[in-house]
C-alpha cells in the first residue's frame, strides 16, 4: 500500500518532539541556571531545560510611570535581498506545527533555505498539537502578503506541480535557526541528488540571540522572512485589533496603561513547569507572585491588564480583587467570535491572537519564558515598543527598570540585528 510521505513526516514530528525537545529552551531573559517550560505546544513535556546566564539589569532606577517614555524608534537595518533572476531549481516543502509563536521560526528557516538553494517554497500546511487536524496556511495567515512580501526573494507556489507531487521527497531535519554550515554541509549535497526536499524543522534548543555570520543575504532573508513576511489573515487581524481596541477603551477609564501579561496557570502542574525533584521551575510564575510583584514595582491598581487566559477561575480572584480592570480573552472577545476561536481544537487561533495582543499592549509581562515571550520581545522591539518587564520574586529590588527584559537592556535579541 502506498504511503503519503506527508504522513509520515507528520508522524516522525510527534516522535521527534518528545524525544528532541526534553532539551529544549536555550535562551537570555530570565535569572541564571533558569529551568523552564515549552509552553504553548500544549503537550506535557518532561525535562525542558533552560540555559540561561542573564541577570537583572542596572538600568536607571526610575518607577512604573517613567517606564511609559522609555519607548525607541528603531529602524530596518537590513535591505531587501536581491531579486533571484534565474529559474528555481527544485522544491521546498514543510509544515507549520505546534503554536504560532513556532510558525515564525519554521517560516523563518524554510525561507532562508529555499533562498539558499535556489528553491520553490510550497505553501506549507498548518499542524496543530491534535493528532490528524490540519488547515491551509491561507486559512490562518495572510497568503497575499507573504507571497508579495517574498516576491523576488523566493518563489512561493501553492502547490507541488503534478509530476513532482507523484515523487518521494528526501526528508531532511532541520535544526531552528539553521546556519549556512548546515545547509552547505547537509542539505545541499542532498538537494543536488533529489531536489524535492521535505524539511521538518525541529527546536533541539532555542536561542533568539543574534549569531555572527558572514553572509549579508542570509541574514537580509533571516529579518525580512521573520518580521515582514507572516501576518494574520485579514479577518484574523482584525479580530485582535478589536480587542486590543477594547482594552484601550476600558483603559481611558482608568489610568490609561494597557498591560499584557503571558499567564499560562493550566502549565504550573505539568511536569514542564517542573524539576525532577517537583519543585515548580523557576520562570513559571504562578498569579500570586505576578500580583507580588506587579504591587512591588508600583503598578496602579487602575492599570487594565489582559491576561492570556481563555477563561477565568479562582486562582485568578486575588489578581482581580487588587487590580480589578483584568480581563481574559473571553472577557473581551467579540461574542460572534468565540465559537471560532474558543472552541476546543483551535487553541492555536486563540495563541496567535495572544501573540498579535502581547506584541503591541503598552507594557508586557511574561509569566512564563519560553519563544513565546522571545518572539512577542522581537516584534515589540521591531516597533519600539520596549517596555518588557520580567519577573522575579526574589529580588528585593521594587525599582521596575531593574526588572526590563535583557533582551532589551542588553540588547540580547536578534532583533537587534535587523532593527537599529
Amino acid at each position: 500500500m502506498a504511503v503519503d510521505p506527508r504522513q509520515v513526516v507528520a508522524g516522525f514530528l510527534t516522535l521527534s518532539m518528545f524525544v528532541m525537545l526534553g532539551n529544549m529552551i536555550k535562551h537570555d531573559h530570565f535569572s541564571s541556571g533558569t529551568e523552564l517550560s515549552l509552553e504553548a505546544t500544549g503537550v506535557e513535556f518532561s525535562g525542558v531545560k533552560v540555559v540561561d546566564n542573564a541577570e537583572i539589569t542596572d538600568a536607571d532606577r526610575v518607577g512604573v510611570e517613567h517606564l511609559m517614555d522609555a519607548d525607541e524608534e528603531l529602524k530596518p537595518c537590513w535591505t531587501k535581498p536581491s531579486p533571484k533572476v534565474q529559474q528555481s531549481n527544485g522544491y521546498i516543502t514543510f509544515s507549520l506545527t505546534m503554536s504560532p509563536e513556532y510558525h515564525i521560526s519554521q517560516i523563518t528557516d524554510a525561507v532562508v533555505i529555499a533562498r539558499y538553494l535556489g528553491a520553490a517554497l510550497v505553501l506549507p500546511e498548518i499542524r496543530g498539537n491534535e493528532v490528524g487536524k490540519s488547515r491551509k496556511f491561507q486559512d490562518m495567515y495572510d497568503v497575499d502578503k507573504f507571497v508579495k512580501s517574498l516576491h523576488g526573494v523566493v518563489t512561493v507556489l501553492h502547490e507541488l506541480p503534478a509530476k513532482v507531487s507523484a515523487k518521494k521527497p528526501a526528508v531532511i531535519r532541520v535544526p531552528n535557526r539553521v546556519t549556512e554550515e548546515f545547509i552547505m554541509e547537509t542539505i545541499q549535497p542532498i538537494f543536488h541528488s533529489n531536489n524535492y526536499l521535505r524539511l521538518a524543522v525541529v527546536f533541539p534548543s532555542v536561542s533568539l540571540k543574534p549569531k555572527e555570520t558572514n553572509n549579508r543575504d542570509m541574514d537580509s532573508t533571516a529579518c525580512l522572512a521573520m518580521f515582514s513576511s507572516l501576518e494574520l489573515k485579514p479577518e484574523y487581524s482584525e479580530v485582535a485589533k478589536q480587542m486590543l481596541h477594547r482594552l484601550k477603551e476600558l483603559s481611558k477609564k482608568s489610568d490609561g496603561t494597557v498591560l499584557a501579561i503571558d499567564m499560562q496557570t493550566d502549565l504550573l502542574g505539568k511536569k514542564s513547569c517542573k524539576t525532577i525533584g517537583g519543585a515548580r521551575r523557576k520562570g513559571c510564575h504562578n498569579p500570586g507572585e505576578v500580583l507580588g510583584f506587579l504591587k512591588k514595582v508600583g503598578f496602579s491598581a487602575n492599570t487594565t491588564i489582559y491576561l492570556t487566559e481563555t477563561w477565568w477561575h479562582k486562582d485568578l480572584n486575588d489578581l482581580k480583587e487588587e487590580f480589578p480592570h483584568t480581563y481574559t480573552k473571553a472577557d473581551i472577545m467579540p461574542a460572534k467570535k468565540k465559537g471560532e476561536f474558543l472552541k476546543s481544537g483551535n487553541a492555536d487561533l486563540a495563541r496567535a491572537l495572544d501573540l498579535e495582543i502581547c506584541s503591541q499592549s503598552d507594557m508586557f509581562v511574561p509569566a512564563t519564558s519560553g519563544l513565546f515571550y522571545g518572539h512577542v520581545a522581537g516584534k515589540r522591539i521591531a516597533s519600539g515598543r520596549t517596555k518588557i518587564l520580567v519577573p522575579e520574586p526574589m529580588s528585593a529590588s521594587a525599582q521596575a527598570s531593574d526588572f526590563i527584559s535583557t533582551y532589551v537592556a542588553k540588547k540580547s535579541h536578534l532583533a537587534y540585528s535587523c532593527y537599529c
